[in-house]
């Protein structure tokens, strides 16, 4: 069963109403729809703001509540109540989308908690040498060495077998540093979702600095992978 908040304030139903919680997307007593939620995604499902979810309770709700938003509902309904389920549509699959993503999620929730994850965290970008993490220097040197020597051989029309095999491993390398990332975030889940405030400002400043480190890598791997052509 997915796990509802406790503290919503009730609102009276536009069509009946009789009170019922904001972060619902029907009246619980005459069913009729209900305007756009205001809240965040969380809200879309009416779950409290964790990072270890039900994904297999998340799935259902998420097919019931757009099996009850197609159009065929509303064929008879009102201009307004058509209109309502289509951004009642729209909000429900980008939430679906972003919550049933592991990163995503966790991004999500750092922003809504006002964490700082900005354009440069968006993977966009080429990697920022001011940004590379302490650990990393040496091997991130080495790599782009490697990558402007694949580059340049790649526009002569050119191969290095030995140069292809070193980016080869390279990726294989920093592919098990994101796996590795990837369990820590797992760990601080569990420390968010069950920690008071002073814990979770932890937590939060430790995803924070991983999802950095995150998707520094990735852009690495990706980088790899475009002088690869793969």
């Amino acid at each position: 069963m997915l796990k509802t908040a406790d503290n919503a304030v009730p609102v009276a139903c536009w069509s009946c109403s009789v009170a019922k919680t904001p972060e619902t997307l029907f009246c619980q007593h005459c069913s009729k729809i209900q305007p756009p939620l205001e809240g965040d995604f969380y809200s879309v499902f009416n779950l409290e703001r964790k990072l270890n979810l039900d994904l297999a309770a998340l799935e259902r709700e998420f097919h019931r509540l757009t099996r009850k938003l197609h159009p065929d509902n509303f064929a008879r309904a009102t201009e307004t109540e058509q209109a309502w389920s289509l951004a009642d549509t729209a909000m429900v699959n980008d939430a679906y989308r972003t919550l049933k993503d592991p990163i995503r999620r966790t991004e999500y929730l750092l922003m809504l908690e006002g964490a700082q994850i900005g354009e440069e965290h968006s993977g966009k970008n080429r990697v920022d040498p001011s940004r590379v993490p302490a650990d990393l220097l040496e091997e991130v040197f080495d790599l782009n060495m490697q990558l402007e020597e694949m580059r340049a051989a790649r526009k002569l029309g050119e191969t290095d077998a030995a140069l292809e095999a070193d980016l080869q491993t390279a990726k294989i390398k920093f592919d098990g540093l994101m796996a590795d990332v990837d369990e820590q975030l797992k760990t601080q889940w569990g420390v968010w979702d069950q920690g008071d405030e002073a814990t979770r400002k932890s937590a939060m400043t430790n995803m924070v600095s991983l999802i950095d480190r995150r998707n520094y890598i990735r852009n690495l791997v990706r980088d790899v992978n475009e002088a690869l052509g793969s």
